[in-house]
């Protein structure tokens, strides 16, 4: 049963959609860097990757505020269409895989345009849809299912030291002391 309130304001959408995007891109990266042997790519010097040491990668989760407000702000446009709906975690995950991964207007791989463009073979493209399609689809119900049951404070505390752990945990590196 879902919570016949008003539709969500933008600042708490934009909240909770930078927590939920945080903790399930942390989450699904670690998953993929383990499981999918990212480390092998991104350490190869022609990957075009920064290395896993280097301070912006180390910020990447706690600078998801950015994409997580940037999301935040398409699903407010399409609020009635997403919350309150017993299939608007499904509506929300096929905009972020139809638009953001598929149809990007940038040929990166797994993409439409990434299969035309680039010489990188298909199986090996769409590899990075176990990563990504998996977390849209998770940011999608934990979004859609905190929006619609805001009433329960432990899921604002669960999330919220979620939220503290995944953006605070990469940046004790950069505190850490060099070996």
């Amino acid at each position: 049963m879902f919570m016949q309130e008003s539709q969500p304001r933008f600042v708490p959408l934009a909240a909770k959609s930078v927590v939920c995007h945080t903790i399930t891109y942390f989450l699904m990266g670690a998953l993929a860097y383990n499981f999918l042997h990212y480390a092998a790519t991104i350490n190869n010097p022609n990957s075009g990757m920064r290395p896993t040491t280097s301070t912006w990668v180390l910020l990447g989760p706690a600078l998801q505020i950015f994409r997580g407000i940037l999301f935040a702000s398409v699903f407010y446009l399409f609020r009635e269409q997403l919350f309150g709906r017993r299939d608007g975690w499904l509506r929300m995950a096929w905009m972020l895989i139809g638009i953001g991964i598929l149809g990007t207007f940038a040929a990166p791989p797994g993409s439409l345009e990434g299969f035309i463009y680039t010489k990188t073979p298909a199986l090996s493209q769409t590899k990075g849809y176990l990563e990504v399609v998996t977390q849209a689809v998770l940011l999608s119900a934990l979004l859609c299912y905190w929006v619609n049951h805001s009433g329960k404070k432990w899921m604002n505390w669960t999330l919220g030291v979620g939220y503290a752990l995944c953006a605070g945990f990469p940046l004790l590196a950069l505190v850490a002391p060099k070996r």
